[in-house]
């Protein structure tokens, strides 16, 4: 297993869903629903007016025996604490109360009034506020709410850094986790896509835990139950809108688990046949025998049937052989079964065979059954070299091999009729080798254009890999180093 070095300042670096929780309760925090305008004390129901008119509460209190300068300022508190008046005074002389000041809407001015008839120990009052109102332009409610924002998001920041703190801590809880169940899994699993896979389910829960926590101490615990119950919906839906993604990665996790071929592998699939490369999540690469990159989905590979030329090192092929009715089939089963035994390539067992097929239009066909070690040697070169020599037997036998399109045969001959009026018969006669066949002398085991008979296999292997990869992605068919701790 590689090791990446990696600076410190990478490895504490947090992920981007870790930034965007702590900016989501950063905003959620510095935004209450109501935020506070006034300072009054929590004993004054003090309400904003609406358009139909100011909510005036039944009584206030001031104090028992109450003072004209007690009932002043106990007012002038509380104007100034709703924010409406500009320069409010209060005067109070035996009971009568005095307001002065200037306001922008007559229903604040006629909440003030009625405040003061309500207030204990008011006699009567004299309302003098002047109502103006206020500039076109009014930048007073937007300063006034950005200043509630500001106190309100500096008020907030020991939330926040609570929750980065949260957030932090179960970044690296479920980092030692994911860490440590690789190790550990490393050894028990048969591929390291799958200890890749478990490791990452158990380090999931560790991150849900605490993203649910961050959102508990963040005081959004109905968005926290809505994280942990909609993670199986979500998960549901991407699935459905990647189902073919999700299918070639599900059948990636069996192919790394039932292990039908290993990398180097002569196969056949789908109609495709190659030497394996790799399998990656989404598909697995062949070279073909053409030296061309072949890349066929894993759900295709793992549902269609898997053929391995490797998985076993001996081979069988046949070939076929026509001869002539007048040929003894016995003699010419001996002719090709000598062939088949002598050659050096074809294996003594399983023993080679040569059985009759069928009687043709013009020729009795024969099929010849061999077995070879595909490992080393080439089936279409042994193939081609067994019927050139098997060719080679058959004529020095003296046994016909005729063209079922072109040639008849006439097993008794075909009488010529002479000039002088006799007929005579014409004897139908077996084919002899000719001098030149004579000089060449016997064919060899294999010739220079049937390549030595050896295999292509490791060829194609050097070609691969100094070729590049279609698709880049951890080979799901090496399997975990278990010699390293």
């Amino acid at each position: 297993m590689r090791r990446l070095r990696r600076s410190p300042f990478k490895l504490l670096r947090p992920p981007w869903w870790m930034v965007v929780a702590i900016m989501a309760v950063a905003l959620t925090a510095a935004a209450p629903a109501a935020p506070i305008r006034a300072q009054d004390e929590p004993d004054i129901p003090v309400s904003r007016p609406a358009d139909e008119g100011p909510a005036v509460p039944d009584q206030v209190e001031a104090r028992p025996n109450v003072a004209d300068d007690v009932i002043a300022e106990r007012l002038t508190r509380i104007l100034e604490a709703t924010g409406w008046f500009v320069r409010p005074q209060v005067e109070v002389r035996e009971g009568v109360v005095f307001l002065d000041g200037r306001t922008r809407r007559q229903e604040w001015q006629d909440w003030a009034e009625a405040l003061a008839v309500n207030t204990e120990g008011v006699v009567a009052v004299v309302g003098r506020i002047e109502v103006r109102p206020g500039p076109v332009l009014d930048f007073a409610p937007a300063l006034s709410e950005i200043r509630v924002l500001w106190r309100d998001g500096v008020g907030a920041l020991p939330l926040v850094a609570i929750v980065a703190v949260v957030l932090v801590l179960t970044w690296l809880l479920a980092l030692v986790t994911l860490r440590l169940s690789r190790r550990l899994l490393r050894d028990r699993m048969p591929s390291q896509m799958l200890a890749n896979m478990v490791a990452w389910l158990l380090a999931a829960p560790v991150g849900l835990i605490g993203i649910y926590v961050a959102l508990r101490v963040a005081g959004l615990t109905q968005l926290a139950l809505t994280v942990l119950g909609g993670t199986g919906l979500a998960g549901l839906i991407i699935g459905i809108a990647f189902r073919d993604i999700a299918e070639n990665y599900l059948a990636s996790i069996m192919l790394s688990v039932r292990n039908p071929f290993r990398a180097g592998d002569s196969i056949e699939v789908a109609g495709f046949a190659g030497i394996v490369q790799r399998v990656t999540t989404r598909g697995t690469i062949l070279m073909t025998f053409d030296g061309n990159h072949l890349q066929i989905p894993n759900s295709t590979v793992y549902k269609s049937t898997i053929t391995n030329f490797t998985a076993n090192p001996s081979r069988r092929m046949e070939f076929s052989v026509g001869v002539g009715y007048d040929a003894v089939i016995a003699e010419a089963q001996a002719a090709l079964g000598k062939v088949l035994n002598d050659h050096p390539v074809v294996l003594d067992e399983p023993e080679p065979l040569v059985l009759v097929e069928r009687l043709g239009a013009a020729t009795v066909e024969l099929r010849a059954y061999f077995w070879f070690n595909g490992t080393d040697y080439d089936g279409l070169k042994l193939k081609s070299a067994l019927i050139r020599l098997a060719k080679r037997a058959l004529e020095a036998s003296g046994i016909s091999m005729p063209d079922e399109a072109r040639e008849v045969i006439f097993p008794q001959g075909v009488p010529l009729v002479s000039q002088e009026g006799g007929m005579t018969p014409a004897a139908h006669s077996r084919p002899t080798r000719s001098d030149a066949d004579e000089a060449v002398g016997p064919d060899p085991v294999s010739t220079g254009a049937e390549g030595g008979l050896r295999s292509e296999v490791a060829q194609i292997q050097r070609q691969a890999r100094q070729s590049r990869l279609p698709e880049a992605g951890e080979n799901l068919l090496e399997t975990p180093d278990r010699a390293k701790p």
